[in-house]
């Protein structure tokens, strides 16, 4: 008889074990002939060797698969402690960049978010800019999920001006981050689709998942970071090469941005494409521009940036 201790590690305990324990029990039920005690992060198992052994094999299958697709299930258990490692339908698609919550997969599906994931692999710094509903922040913060999954980085920072669309919102009660949530919600929004709730907010609490305005970044070296600039449109040149210059070792940077929904008082202030203008060419850093053939809201979504578009450019030309 021997005891063995194992840690559980890169992922919520709360998430194996399951709802009242169903997880552990199930598991335990596979493994008559061993003893199998849960506390905290540490899964102690009483048995002969050779079955202890077996136990801590198929629990490393298990949360391999978690780390993956992001979810256990039943079915999931049952699969990996009676074969291998299973893979949901569509994980041979190379156009998967992750698993989201519940096995959701989460890939590039029009020809500019695929390109996107391909620059991604050479270049460090990033500009994705097109209309709204293109994809391109989604696409980004996937791809930032997948990076601190697989441990290419250490931590992910999200970050936007906090810039009013066309709106005076006044004064907004509560402490610094209930004032600037409602700036930042669309990023939460994709991170909710890709990281379960428990994790991400435990991701958030310990700083592995940052989400800040941007000016919160002047003075920070960001080394080991996934970082994401979105609604570029929105900053002046002195704001993006402050943020560009946060670059560390190690470090991914995408900026996102369209430029038909500039928010700053002076249009013209805006500093993304003077930057695009200055940096495109130099190795390491890529450009993707994104059209309306890669909305992928509702279809209405493609044809109302279309007609806004076709309006801005009679106005312009009767000025």
């Amino acid at each position: 008889m021997t005891e063995k201790n194992i840690l559980i590690e890169g992922i919520d305990p709360r998430e194996l074990y399951g709802a009242g324990n169903q997880n552990l029990e199930q598991i335990a039920a596979l493994f008559p002939k061993l003893k199998v005690v849960a506390r905290g992060s540490q899964i102690k198992v009483i048995g002969e060797a050779a079955e202890s052994e077996l136990f801590e094999k198929k629990l490393a299958s298990l949360l391999e698969y978690h780390a993956k697709y992001g979810h256990i299930s039943k079915e999931v258990i049952e699969q990996v402690y009676s074969g291998g490692l299973p893979r949901p339908e569509g994980a041979a698609d190379k156009d998967v960049i992750l698993y989201g919550n519940a096995g959701n997969i989460v890939r590039a599906r029009t020809v500019n978010q695929q390109k996107l994931v391909r620059l991604y692999e050479k270049d460090d710094l990033l500009f994705a800019v097109g209309p709204a509903g293109s994809g391109k922040t989604y696409t980004a913060i996937a791809l930032a999920v997948r990076a601190l999954k697989n441990r290419e980085v250490k931590r992910i920072i999200l970050t936007r001006p906090a810039v009013e669309a066309g709106e005076k919102l006044g004064f907004l009660p509560g402490d610094l981050k209930e004032k600037l949530d409602p700036y930042l919600q669309p990023l939460y929004d994709a991170l909710n689709d890709m990281i379960p709730a428990a994790k991400l907010s435990k991701y958030i609490e310990e700083g592995t998942v940052q989400i800040a305005p941007l000016a919160y970044m002047r003075g920070r070296t960001l080394d080991q970071a996934f970082v994401i600039l979105d609604e570029a449109q929105n900053t002046t040149l002195a704001q993006i090469k402050m943020f560009l210059t946060r670059m560390g070792r190690s470090a991914k940077f995408i900026v996102t941005g369209d430029m038909t929904q500039v928010d700053l008082p002076k249009p013209g202030d805006s500093g993304l494409v003077p930057a695009i203008r200055m940096l495109e060419g130099i190795k390491g850093i890529g450009i993707v521009e994104f059209d309306n053939r890669d909305i992928i809201r509702h279809p209405l979504v493609k044809y109302i940036v279309e007609a806004f578009n076709r309006h801005a450019a009679a106005e312009q030309g009767r000025e």
